[in-house]
């Protein structure tokens, strides 16, 4: 399917929905350190609900060690910045989606990696700053994987 990267979350409540998410598609979540939170955070369980055990998450300790797990593989960055339109992309079983912190989005060395295949972005209406860190990872999952014929459902 495809991974879904949280580059250093800082809210539970997102991530625990981002579980949620992952359990509902079959993505891997990989949440990248340092996290704002603890796995066993309240709020974190509270959002992912009953999907836990039913979702594929790894917590790494660097982004180099995240490459390491996932590479070769097409790397998306998604920030408000992209030139890219998430819906202009045709999506591949295996790439890799990539998601910055709540409230900054992507550090400009993560944007600018080699690993980096494309910087995209969701659309937004002008004078508005980001979306919610879990809906932007939902909005391009589903993307993906309609266009992968919501294979598996």
């Amino acid at each position: 399917m495809f991974h879904v990267v949280f580059v250093e979350p800082r809210i539970p409540p997102n991530t625990g929905n981002a579980i949620r998410m992952v359990a509902a598609t079959g993505a891997h979540l990989h949440l990248v350190e340092p996290l704002g939170f603890t796995m066993t955070d309240a709020q974190l369980r509270r959002a992912g609900l009953d999907y836990h055990d039913l979702a594929t998450v790894s917590v790494h300790p660097s982004l180099d060690e995240l490459w390491t797990q996932v590479l070769p593989a097409r790397v998306f960055a998604f920030t408000a910045h992209g030139t890219t339109v998430y819906t202009d992309i045709g999506y591949r079983a295996g790439d890799v989606l990539v998601f910055g912190p709540e409230p900054t989005g992507l550090a400009p060395d993560v944007l600018a990696h080699p690993h980096v295949t494309d910087l995209v972005r969701i659309p937004m209406l002008a004078g508005r700053r980001s979306l919610n860190l879990s809906n932007s990872a939902a909005v391009a999952v589903y993307e993906a994987w309609r266009q992968l014929g919501f294979a598996g459902a």
